[in-house]
């Protein structure tokens, strides 16, 4: 499987910066898990064929590009885009921005091909295909409904948390998968702001590295979801723990596994 976290922001010359404001992971070009910069950092190749997008929660940062990529694409579908999320998810994306007031209802909206956008409404341990893609949420640790995201195409595995306080609902699935080939893992805050971590549900590199003691699992881990005014210190402060398994992830940058 291909995994691609695209870019939400970018330099003064206009290159792709690692700062991420906003979350969004691709798959195979064809799914995307979250939405935050999918309108405006997805390619020709993703907008051809991704109609399909997983949501964890519903804050903004994980949601902000849905709404522009389906009215980018409204008039040439050939058929609805799906949002696949837990029930709480969708009823926050129709009372509070598919309302006609913030931005159109397109499941009211009709195509040629049926309503532009759909929903395929998911409880955790729930699995759906997706082409030749499994999906499974578990449950995250957040303010609000959140889900992780486990994926497979039947030969690898990979584990998405979203954004989450603790891996306590990773675990189950660590133990349910014969082998996982990666964990994509928030880690939101530096440690000196571990209040603010725990009070808004984040994680720091000093939680996740107790988190990541409880998991049976050596497979490599990559590091998402890091707040851009503290990348610099987050990724310090990783470094410094010296765990031979664990990454940070680079923006754009494809990962096979």
């Amino acid at each position: 499987m291909k995994f691609q976290l695209l870019p939400s922001s970018f330099e003064e010359d206009g290159s792709p910066s690692p700062r991420q404001h906003l979350a969004c992971l691709v798959v195979d070009d064809l799914v995307a898990i979250d939405a935050g910069s999918l309108a405006m950092a997805a390619t020709d190749e993703i907008r051809r064929q991704l109609r399909d997008i997983v949501l964890t929660h519903a804050h903004l940062d994980h949601i902000a590009g849905l709404p522009l990529y389906v009215d980018d694409l409204f008039a040439s579908l050939d058929k609805p885009i799906t949002v696949h999320a837990l029930p709480d998810v969708i009823n926050v994306l129709e009372r509070d921005v598919f309302n006609w007031s913030v931005f159109p209802r397109f499941s009211e909206l009709n195509t040629p091909a049926g309503p532009a956008i759909r929903y395929n409404a998911v409880e955790f341990g729930d699995q759906f295909i997706i082409s030749s893609l499994s999906f499974r949420l578990f449950r995250g640790d957040h303010k609000v409904p959140s889900a992780g995201v486990v994926v497979t195409d039947g030969q690898s595995t990979v584990a998405v948390t979203g954004d989450t306080a603790s891996l306590a609902g990773l675990q189950d699935e660590v133990a349910s998968v014969e082998s996982l080939q990666a964990i994509l893992v928030e880690c939101a805050f530096p440690n000196e702001l571990t209040d603010i971590a725990r009070n808004s549900h984040h994680m720091t590199p000093a939680i996740l590295a107790e988190e990541l003691s409880k998991l049976e699992s050596v497979c490599p881990v990559f590091v998402i979801n890091i707040k851009p005014r503290y990348r610099e210190l987050v990724v310090a402060e990783l470094t410094a723990l010296k765990i031979g398994n664990l990454n940070v992830m680079s923006v754009g940058k494809p990962y096979f596994w």
